[in-house]
């Protein structure tokens, strides 16, 4: 039997990793104090708030060289092992650490670079995301390419040592922020789905580069459109093979489902534990209905963790993440809109008065109402539910794959 860790089992350790674990408590209890205390509700995946504290906190990690473990020490890592990320993980989520600000070069794009990449953009790339000198935005969705990735029309063309690149991205997070994008677009004119796309990196500050924030229902400007009017990148800024690069933009995205389940987890934890005590403050309890649904609300939580779990001892077996992290996507999703639609209900009309989550013991709270409101995309961004439903269905299961109409 393993002992439960905020809401979650916690991995059976070896004796190195659970002195690393100790390790990790220890940095983040010295560390994780001052203005970086009491910030794991500022900011998030797709929210700027709070980016400067954010980005000093990114600093921070790296320092302590907590940033790319897993990557050779001449690169900027510790060469830690897979079971210690997924450690560092949980510990980090488990002290209410700040949102990451510097995410999707690290978390998506490194592992790419890493599996696709050659030696000379291994040593020039990963370093600096190792020091946080560097922010990264990622390039894949675009108007007519949400959910289905393989239509991506943005396209880039070879001139001498240079690729042009001209098209539109869209909902790309921190893309206001970034200094470089990572993106999906069609090299090769005439190409179909996923044949013909390549996986480029190309710099944000130069002539031919437009980047509008898009402002939310929310009130904040996360989002945003990328706009490329022959705006120019290096050759060697190619990861992976020319129209080959569908390979790679998987690799991220394998990465983008499944190392997000247990800060997801872990963040609803908290907010579980801190509804429950406005349930039982405002009386919400002695109604059987909503009190049926807390019960039926903290029972899929605990599943939740045990599917987490599994998938990550798939991952400490296979050593990489396979399509099983679908399932979590999905799950947690769908789990987080029903939460917050509880959540709703327990605060009843003064839902809609918007003050804050701790603003006296009966008061309202904005933290739920954001949360509401902000969990509507979740069945939709990092691919959509009927995305993970065909990727778990085929991928997973072995079904028989969704027809196709001819192109």
């Amino acid at each position: 039997m393993t002992r439960r860790l905020d809401g979650i089992s916690e991995i059976p350790l070896s004796t190195a990793d659970a002195e690393f674990r100790d390790e990790v408590r220890t940095w983040l209890d010295e560390h994780l104090t001052g203005e970086f205390a009491g910030q794991a509700h500022r900011g998030g995946p797709d929210d700027d708030d709070n980016w400067a504290l954010r980005r000093a906190w990114e600093a921070e990690l790296a320092a302590g060289g907590w940033l790319g473990m897993s990557w050779p020490r001449d690169h900027g890592g510790r060469e830690a092992t897979l079971t210690q990320e997924i450690v560092f993980a949980m510990e980090y989520a488990r002290a209410g650490s700040p949102p990451r600000a510097a995410f999707h070069g690290e978390t998506l794009m490194a592992p790419a670079v890493l599996s696709h990449g050659t030696t000379e953009q291994k040593e020039r790339l990963l370093p600096p995301m190792a020091r946080a000198e560097v922010v990264w935005c990622q390039g894949y969705s675009e108007p007519g390419a949400g959910s289905d990735l393989a239509n991506v029309a943005c396209r880039a063309r070879r001139d001498g040592d240079e690729w042009v690149v001209s098209g539109e991205k869209i909902w790309t997070t921190f893309a206001h922020h970034a200094d470089w994008i990572f993106a999906i677009v069609r090299t090769e004119p005439g190409s179909v789905r996923h044949a013909g796309l390549s996986y480029l990196l190309i710099p944000l500050d130069q002539p031919g580069v437009q980047v509008r924030p898009i402002r939310t229902m929310l009130g904040d400007s996360g989002f945003n459109s990328v706009y490329f009017d022959e705006a120019r990148t290096s050759a060697d800024n190619l990861i992976g093979a020319e129209g080959a690069g569908w390979a790679a933009a998987m690799t991220t995205l394998g990465h983008e489902r499944a190392t997000s389940v247990l800060n997801y987890q872990f963040s609803f934890v908290r907010e579980m534990t801190q509804l429950r005590e406005l349930a039982i403050r405002r009386g919400a309890v002695h109604d059987v209905m909503l009190r049926d649904r807390l019960i039926d609300t903290y029972i899929g939580l605990e599943i939740m963790g045990h599917n987490n779990m599994r998938s990550l001892a798939r991952v400490l077996v296979d050593g990489e993440f396979g399509p099983e992290a679908s399932i979590g996507k999905y799950y947690w999703s769908h789990w987080h809109q029903s939460f917050t639609e509880l959540a709703m209900d327990v605060l009843g009309p003064d839902a809609l008065l918007g003050t804050a989550w701790d603003d006296g013991p009966d008061a309202a709270s904005e933290g739920i109402r954001r949360a509401f409101i902000r969990a509507r995309a979740e069945t939709i961004y990092a691919g959509t539910s009927e995305i993970q439903k065909n990727i778990i269905s085929e991928r997973v299961l072995g079904m028989p794959r969704e027809p196709k109409p001819a192109t």
